[in-house]
Parts: C-alpha cells; sequence; structure tokens
C-alpha cells in the first residue's frame, strides 16, 4: 500500500445498511469515513462539505437514484457501488465505477475493492476471480455482466473462448484459455482438456469409455466433453 488515506462518504437510505458497511470498513486503515448521506440531496451536501475521494453508493433510493448523484455532483471520487441488484451493473460500467458489490457485501470483495483503490488508473493487474465475481462480456448486439458462477464450461474457438452460461446463452470473448485457467478460482473450475475448461458445480455424472478414456456430461449440455489423459490425475485429484 501507498500509505495513503482514502475520504469515503457512505451513501444509502437504509440506516443499517450504513453502519453494517461502517463497521466493515473499521478493519480498512486507509480508509476514513467523513460523511453519510441517506438521500441524493443530502448526499450532494455531504459531497460538497467533505470533498470525499470514494463514495460507496447505493443505486435504488427514495426519489432519486444514485446514478442521480451522479448527474448532480462534480467529483474526482472514486464510485463503488453497493447495491441489492445486480441488473444496473452494465451502467455501472458506463459510468467508470471502480466497483459493484451485491448486498450483503462479503468481507472478501470488499477488500478487493478496497485493494483495487490502490491500483493507478488503466494498469490494473488481472487477478484471481471468485466464484461470485461478475464479468463484463459482450455477445455482439448487446453486453452485460455475467456471474462467474453462472458458466458452465467455456471452450477455445479458435483466437476466441467461448463461454456457455447456465442460461445456455454463448458468449465469445478475446481471450485465451491459458488465462482462463489462471483467473478462474480452482477450486470451482478445472480444465479437463487443451480447448475446455468446466465449472465442477455443473457435472452430471463422468463415464468410462474404451481405452481407459472418460466422457464427462454436464448438466444442460447434450452433448458429452472428452477428459484427455493430461488433465485426467487433476479430476481424479478433485473428487479424491
Amino acid at each position: 500500500m501507498s500509505g495513503k488515506i482514502w475520504k469515503a462518504l457512505i451513501v444509502d437510505d437504509e440506516r443499517l445498511a450504513r453502519k453494517k458497511l461502517r463497521s466493515m470498513l473499521a478493519g480498512f486503515p486507509n480508509v476514513q469515513i467523513t460523511g453519510e448521506a441517506d438521500s441524493v440531496a443530502e448526499a450532494v451536501e455531504a459531497v460538497e462539505k467533505t470533498n470525499p475521494e470514494i463514495i460507496f453508493l447505493d443505486i435504488q433510493m427514495p426519489r432519486a437514484s444514485g446514478f442521480d448523484l451522479l448527474e448532480r455532483i462534480e467529483t474526482g471520487a472514486k464510485i463503488i457501488f453497493v447495491t441489492a441488484y445486480d441488473e444496473y451493473a452494465i451502467r455501472a460500467f458506463e459510468v467508470n465505477a471502480l466497483d459493484y458489490l451485491l448486498k450483503p457485501v462479503s468481507p472478501k470483495r470488499l477488500a478487493q475493492a478496497i485493494e483495487r483503490l490502490e491500483q493507478p488508473t488503466g494498469k490494473a493487474t488481472a487477478k484471481t476471480l471468485e466464484f461470485d465475481d461478475f464479468i463484463f462480456v459482450n455477445s455482439g448486439r448487446s453486453s452485460k455482466f455475467i456471474k462467474i458462477d453462472s458458466i458452465k464450461c467455456i471452450l477455445a474457438a479458435d483466437v476466441y473462448s467461448e463461454i456457455l452460461t447456465d442460461e445456455n446463452r454463448k458468449f465469445l470473448l478475446l481471450k485465451s484459455l491459458n488465462e482462463w485457467e489462471t483467473r478462474l478460482p480452482a477450486k470451482n473450475f478445472l480444465r479437463i482438456h487443451r480447448s475446455t475448461i468446466i465449472n465442477l458445480e455443473f457435472i452430471e455424472r463422468i463415464e468410462k469409455r474404451f481405452n481407459s478414456s472418460h466422457r464427462i456430461y454436464l448438466q444442460g449440455i447434450n452433448e458429452p466433453l472428452v477428459i484427455s489423459r493430461r488433465y485426467r490425475t487433476k479430476l481424479k485429484d478433485k473428487f479424491g
């Protein structure tokens, strides 16, 4: 850490939510809470008075939303959305939010958001993803955030990788399977072939075939996936 102390403002219409977040932030000595607000109108005044460097911002509030606040203030503060709703993630991305935390906020996710404060703009390093994290994907006609735990499998597709989700939607990303393998949580995902990574939560059954080969079936996918010899031992180790 740089030793910098970040001045923070908490904006949430629920008193208990503000109290809980304040309590969690007490474990981060580099974050100093300089104000709270329970509405957009109060937050506008708090921003002018305290000049925060971080705003922990709820989205759905009576009379005006967190996005309305951003339209009414001029600030260089980093925005960390803290909300119970994931449908606003795309818009949060559009306003360049530093992070998007879903309630109830886990200590680990909050710690990751605080760590990002220290990263120079545009030079964020690729870190290991958590099972409840979101990633931004583009389907060609639309873009959205999807949860890591919704990914059934990832398949190599030339220089791209194809993501298949639990809603049987497909997305193409310009990302190699090697990169996915290093970033996905190892306890939840496993590479079973040079062209295939699977989510262990979606395994339906494993079949032994001739010549000691194996095939694996995932929930909602009719076609089996081949387990190569190279990765068979890793799968066996996962299940003892």
